[in-house]
């Protein structure tokens, strides 16, 4: 098995996707991971793929794991053409599709490679992690055209909203399989010294109301609208804390800095329980330190893998209904309108609901497994490998002379 990467940096795609490969290699079957880029600027944050999480869990596990070295959006250095591949570049891929039986594609994105001439003609099985494709610029196209090619045998989406999208968007249903998110159960549970850790550490005394907000600073994210509902829940939680993590998430992101000064305005006395945390490593204890999870996205999501991950550690998930989040939080949490003072209210319902959630939630753990997911997927990548390539689909007719 080859995974392709469009490149390693923070996000819920990339996080799902490894611990997927992670595994299926656990069960047996041998997988190779080609990145595209090397390291990459986002979310005005310098992101080298030596230094990621997923990376490092990949390349512990003996997954090997190589590059064609690109990089994106750095200082004074090139950035190559996203439509156009050198010849070693071409050779570099030919050469990893070359052992593969089965090639997965983490999104859409990495099609833009796959679908060059002369590649190795393998199966190709493709990861879509969101409810947006007229959103992905020319990935869509690249999708429709690796369809047409043949050389897609099947589409995992990890959401009834991506389906629904994507088939709309005019993919065939037949390649559309839904395979819902799931976690490590192990390592995401509710844990009490974990709790007293992580709050003993920021400061946060044991009985303080905490929202964690766990989110790339992103336009979809919607940070302004989460900021003003912060505003609103710290001046009337005299003890809330209000946790965000994720790339972009520092006090030294210039965007960041600036929503917070327009949102904060006169109240800035309000931030200083308000713990800008960056990316980290830790996410099952700053879960379970807390008492709510918040995402306050404004399109694009699928299903969330904070959303499920935190509440798993015992935090409520409070969310506005975007994507299948609305369906992961019910019966479990609560579901917002788009406004400040709603989210504000219901992150306070939360934290008062949270004692009587938790034997709910403890029912459900089995429908987020992780162990589930994995075995979903290795069915289908064992269907797909007996299964011939696809025939190309027939040209459309031209039309009649008049």
């Amino acid at each position: 098995m080859l995974s392709v990467y469009e490149g390693f940096f923070s996000g819920g795609a990339r996080i799902l996707h490894t611990d997927v490969v992670l595994g299926l290699q656990e069960g047996g079957q041998h997988h190779r991971v080609l990145s595209i880029h090397g390291e990459v600027l986002r979310e005005a944050t310098r992101q080298r793929m030596e230094d990621d999480a997923s990376y490092r869990s990949l390349t512990t596990a003996g997954v090997e794991v190589t590059s064609l070295g690109r990089t994106f959006g750095l200082p004074g250095a090139f950035t190559a053409d996203p439509t156009r591949f050198t010849g070693p570049e071409l050779a570099a891929t030919a050469r990893a599709m070359a052992g593969a039986d089965v090639i997965l594609s983490l999104k859409e994105q990495p099609l833009g490679l796959l679908n060059q001439a002369g590649l190795p003609r393998r199966p190709v099985v493709v990861g879509l992690h969101r409810s947006d494709p007229e959103n992905q610029g020319v990935a869509l196209g690249e999708l429709k055209a690796a369809i047409a090619d043949g050389t897609v045998a099947a589409c995992v989406c990890c959401a009834e909203s991506t389906r629904a999208a994507y088939e709309a968007a005019g993919v065939p249903a037949e390649l559309l399989h839904i395979i819902p998110n799931g976690v490590d159960l192990l390592r995401f549970r509710p844990d009490p010294a974990r709790r007293v850790q992580l709050r003993a550490a920021l400061g946060i005394p044991e009985t303080a109301p905490v929202v964690v907000f766990a989110a790339r600073y992103d336009a979809m994210k919607n940070v302004p609208l989460f900021l003003r509902a912060a505003r609103e829940w710290l001046r009337h939680e005299p003890d809330g804390h209000v946790l965000m993590c994720g790339a972009g998430m520092t006090e030294d992101q210039p965007g960041l800095r600036a929503d917070i000064d327009a949102v904060f305005g006169d109240d800035l006395r309000l931030t200083e329980r308000l713990h800008r945390l960056g990316v980290r490593r830790d996410m099952e204890a700053l879960y379970a330190a807390a008492d709510v999870v918040g995402l306050t996205s404004a399109w694009g999501e699928a299903a969330p893998l904070c959303l499920i991950e935190g509440m798993m550690c015992g935090a409520v998930p409070v969310a506005t209904d975007v994507g299948d989040s609305a369906a992961i939080v019910a019966g479990h949490g609560f579901v917002t309108p788009p406004d400040p003072v709603a989210i504000a209210r219901a992150w306070s319902d939360a934290v008062a609901a949270r004692p009587g959630l938790e034997p709910v939630v403890a029912r459900s753990r089995e429908r987020f497994s992780r162990t589930r997911m994995i075995a979903s997927y290795a069915a289908l990548i064992d269907q797909v490998h007996t299964e011939p390539i696809r025939p190309s689909l027939p040209e459309p007719p031209l039309p009649e002379p008049l």
